[in-house]
């Protein structure tokens, strides 16, 4: 183990980080997208530094192949494009460029300034950038060609210790961007870190302010939850930290409600990341017909409509609409809810229905497309 030394505003020299060798973090190369080492190299030979950061350092040293591999760098995002003709900048407040290789997306980072707190748009240096990093074990920077781990917060240890621990001061860590709490609850529930009863008690008690949170951004974090293979265990936690009611109002509100609803919901939700796990690319409208398949067997008395000859187009359109206004504010693409929908009839038996309602005429079986 080494140690990365600076100076103090005085100019006295004090420890900085802890770097670990490749023999201490055990990070094998083979796990690491070439494309990203790729980027890496053409970096350093251009004179700047670069990283792999985030939670791909995590999910390597706990030995998982990471999904997705945030690099950062000192290099400006104009630099970053002039060395890499296949990338573009993005972003408005903070830009940042995204380094394409075929239908692989690298997101290329400047390295950030935490002089206006965890959300300001200036560059910086590295010991500003990982002081606006949320949590510890999501703090720590690996230099591939090095073989090396710095760690400027303790984060190895935390990794090791199983403990979620903020970089962020607990008064401002979610007041700056509440959706932390969405990834604090993510990250206990997929690496097995505890929460300590203070920080806990802090997501319960902010978490009011997830109601700032815009559509989108809910909408982006809830995919992620519907495509994890802990999805279980993570709704879960948001269920026992009153998060999930701003994630999912209606499904939550009966889940307060009714005890058998909770307990079916709950079930698919189990069933949901079973499937993640064995089929991790099934489309999205599969997976989301373990969120509505227990409201829309509530939604009416199915034998009765069946028997009523109401045609499938009509139950349809006024399902669609039920399970459209029960999901929000999660906002999907359209033809996955459909397909969620048609499949969720389907299996209830609605698809049986023949006959167009007012009309004496057979209509063609409906299935989920």
């Amino acid at each position: 183990m080494l140690i990365r030394y600076g100076t103090d505003k005085n100019g006295k020299l004090v420890k900085k980080a802890v770097v670990y060798t490749q023999s201490e973090h055990l990070i094998s190369l083979n796990k690491i997208d070439p494309d990203a080492l790729q980027i890496i190299n053409r970096l350093k030979a251009a004179g700047y530094t670069a990283y792999i950061v985030g939670g791909a350092v995590r999910d390597l040293i706990v030995g998982n192949t990471p999904k997705d591999f945030d690099i950062v760098t000192d290099a400006t995002p104009s630099k970053i494009k002039k060395i890499f003709r296949n990338s573009r900048i993005i972003g408005r407040r903070f830009r940042l460029v995204h380094v394409v290789f075929g239908s692989k997306v690298f997101e290329v980072s400047t390295f950030r300034s935490n002089a206006d707190g965890s959300v300001g748009n200036d560059f910086g240096t590295i010991e500003e950038d990982v002081q606006r990093r949320d949590f510890t074990i999501n703090a720590l920077y690996y230099d591939p060609l090095q073989e090396q781990i710095i760690d400027y917060v303790g984060g190895m240890k935390d990794i090791r210790k199983h403990v979620l621990r903020p970089v962020i001061s607990i008064d401002r860590i979610f007041v700056e961007d509440p959706v932390r709490m969405l990834r604090a609850i993510k990250y206990s529930a997929t690496t097995h870190a505890k929460m300590s009863c203070t920080l806990r008690r802090k997501i319960r008690n902010s978490a009011g302010l997830l109601s700032q949170v815009s559509p989108s951004r809910l909408t982006e974090e809830l995919l992620k939850i519907i495509n994890s293979p802990y999805a279980f265990e993570i709704i879960k936690e948001a269920l026992d930290t009153d998060l999930y009611i701003y994630l999912q109002p209606s499904a939550t509100g009966y889940i307060y409600e009714n005890k058998n609803f909770e307990k079916a919901y709950m079930e698919n939700i189990k069933l949901l990341g079973e499937l993640n796990k064995s089929k991790p690319d099934e489309r999205l409208g599969k997976k989301m017909t373990y969120l509505i398949k227990d409201f829309v067997l509530n939604l009416t008395d199915w034998d009765k409509e069946i028997k009523s000859k109401a045609s499938f187009s009509e139950l349809y359109t006024k399902t669609w609409t039920e399970c459209r206004n029960f999901v929000l504010p999660m906002n999907p693409i359209r033809k996955e809810l459909e397909f969620a929908v048609k499949s969720t009839l389907n299996d209830i038996g609605v698809n049986s229905v023949t006959k167009t309602k007012g009309k004496g005429k057979s209509a063609h079986k409906n299935k989920a497309e």
